[in-house]
């Protein structure tokens, strides 16, 4: 009954190299990511049990992407083999002031193509503690958010702790519908959301906020209008970020319980080595915080740590241990060499 099990789409990453633009790209270097998968991961090394949920493709790249999960620890036994594609996303690396850059290639993917009463979930979350999705997985295809809800609505009757990644992202929702049509109904049964408040009131059809995260005591307010509309929430995290360059970025987190705010340190990155999957990191450092301690400023501090450790590896995945989020919490963070 220890079980974390995460729900999505894991797709192949295709990379330029050496921050070069798409018109300057004569290759790309081929990995993995998505960010229920990123979160797997992420737990997985900070020696959890995770599992993937997921649709690949019955081709030779689906096998690789099957690979990739026990490549990573992360256990795949109601992975589902069916569909032609799997999705693709370009990554344009930014650089100081340029932005990075994703173009999706991800329509009619095995995932995106699934069938409503795909899995079973009842079987799937029956030894399990805790669910975990974003919203990257209703915002992909209709029946991708109709088959999410069935997840969510199994795991709150079994009593599963729920979390979600708000994740919203522009380009996709191209099924006709918008997120604030879908988001409600799955987010009334999440217990943990991770997010911006202004994000959380677009999703939730209310009208958009931009707080300052400076003034803490003027966050609880806002935030109690989210528990108002999420009658099953016991928490919201919001991951601050503020980037001075593509190559620095200014790292901190907020924890909220209704009750008290927790707040982490700001933290410098420079420089900046990926910058994808940081939130995925966050959000994984999170649940390994709650799980680990009782002590939610504790909590707080290690989903930071664990999204500025991930700025600094290559690729989608935070490839960190506990001990190496200990001695970042603990001032060892100076990049010497460990003899």
């Amino acid at each position: 009954m220890n079980k974390i099990i995460t729900f999505g789409e894991i797709m192949l990453r295709l990379s330029t190299e050496r921050f070069l633009r798409f018109s300057q790209a004569k290759s790309f270097t081929a990995t993995y990511g998505g960010g229920e998968f990123n979160v797997a991961v992420s737990l997985a090394n900070l020696g959890l049990t995770s599992e993937f949920v997921t649709i690949l493709p019955d081709n030779e790249i689906g096998e690789c992407a099957q690979m990739e999960m026990r490549k990573r620890g992360v256990a795949s036994n109601n992975v589902l083999i069916e569909g032609d594609r799997l999705g693709i996303y370009f990554l344009e690396t930014g650089a100081g002031t340029r932005s990075s850059n994703v173009v999706y290639d991800r329509a009619n993917s095995a995932m995106a193509n699934i069938e409503e009463g795909a899995f079973n979930w009842n079987t799937i979350l029956k030894d399990a503690l805790w669910f975990h999705w974003s919203g990257i997985t209703p915002a992909i295809s209709n029946s991708a958010a109709k088959e999410c809800l069935k997840a969510i609505k199994t795991a709150h009757k079994l009593g599963l702790t729920i979390s979600c990644d708000l994740n919203y992202r522009s380009k996709l929702w191209k099924y006709g519908k918008e997120p604030h049509e879908v988001m409600p109904e799955l987010l009334k049964y999440s217990n943990i959301i991770l997010g911006d408040i202004d994000t959380a009131y677009f999703m939730l059809g209310e009208n958009k906020q931009y707080p300052n995260y400076q003034d803490l005591k003027s966050l609880p307010s806002l935030y109690d209008n989210i528990f108002d509309k999420c009658s099953s929430l016991k928490f919201i995290a919001t991951t601050l970020r503020y980037s001075v360059s593509a190559s620095h970025q200014r790292i901190g987190g907020i924890l909220y319980d209704r009750k008290n705010i927790y707040d982490a340190d700001i933290k410098e990155v420079t420089p900046v080595v990926d910058r994808v999957g940081s939130g995925d990191a966050f959000m994984g450092g999170l649940i390994y915080g709650l799980l680990s301690s009782e002590d939610k400023q504790k909590a707080i501090n290690i989903a930071v740590a664990s999204c500025c450790l991930k700025h600094t590896i290559y690729g989608d995945y935070n490839l960190v241990s506990v001990e190496d989020i200990n001695k970042f919490l603990s001032g060892e963070n100076t990049g010497k060499v460990s003899r």
